[in-house]
């Protein structure tokens, strides 16, 4: 019998590697909209900052939260169904079994073998059997509202501190160019980046959040613009 071989799925990263994308796209293509409407509003170099940090340290809070709330809500939902298919199974298992081979019978089994398989399944752990079959609950993408809220929260942060920097060591006549440019340049990067940890192809991310951060910049240094002319 040959020994099978070794493969490498990316499925397991799926839950952080979301919430890390959203993170350091949304700090990123924030607070560099944020730096190039107020820049745009001819403000000076130091409140540029001073709007750049409070934009950081609200946003990453904000995703933070917002993260936890969000996925806390889903675990309380995967709760509550665990919950209802641990009594089902307690009242009526041989419904339940049922249940699961019907499943089967949907994906290619014959009627026989789905309960055959049903039933061994079952004996070995029915819960998990019903989870993953029936709900859709495994562990690669089980809600885990801390480990989203913490990571949201610092890759948020790392996203903002790129047009942070660049804004910092900028001259203010060039600060909506630079930060612009700069952030663009970001941006592709960690599209780039964010497909090549999931294991998907690079262009059509990249291009999809360079474009959308360039228009997010452009409606915002145009808002500032307006703004600072009639301020």
């Amino acid at each position: 019998m040959r020994a099978p071989h070794a493969e490498n799925h990316l499925i397991d990263r799926i839950g952080w590697l979301r919430a890390a994308v959203l993170g350091a796209n949304d700090g990123l293509v924030s607070t560099a909209s944020l730096i190039v409407g107020v820049a745009a509003s001819t403000a000076s170099t130091g409140e540029i900052l001073v709007a750049g940090c409070a934009g950081l340290v609200a946003g990453a809070m904000s995703m933070a939260a917002g993260e936890y709330v969000s996925v806390s809500s889903q675990s309380d939902t995967e709760r509550a169904d665990l919950a209802r298919e641990t009594r089902e199974l307690e009242q009526d298992p041989e419904a339940e079994r049922d249940e699961l081979a019907a499943i089967y019978v949907t994906r290619g089994l014959d009627r026989d073998l789905a309960l055959k398989v049903a039933q061994q399944l079952m004996a070995k752990d029915a819960l998990g059997a019903h989870a993953r079959d029936e709900l859709g609950i495994s562990e690669f993408t089980t809600a885990r509202p801390v480990q989203a809220a913490l990571t949201s929260a610092a890759t948020f942060s790392s996203g903002a501190a790129l047009p942070l920097a660049v804004a910092a060591v900028s001259p203010a006549n060039l600060v909506v160019y630079l930060v612009s440019g700069a952030s663009l340049v970001f941006l592709a990067m960690l599209g780039a980046l964010g497909a090549k940890v999931g294991g998907a192809e690079i262009l059509r991310p990249t291009a999809r959040v360079a474009f959308w951060g360039a228009l997010a910049m452009a409606a915002t240094a145009g808002i500032g613009h307006l703004v600072g002319k009639v301020v």
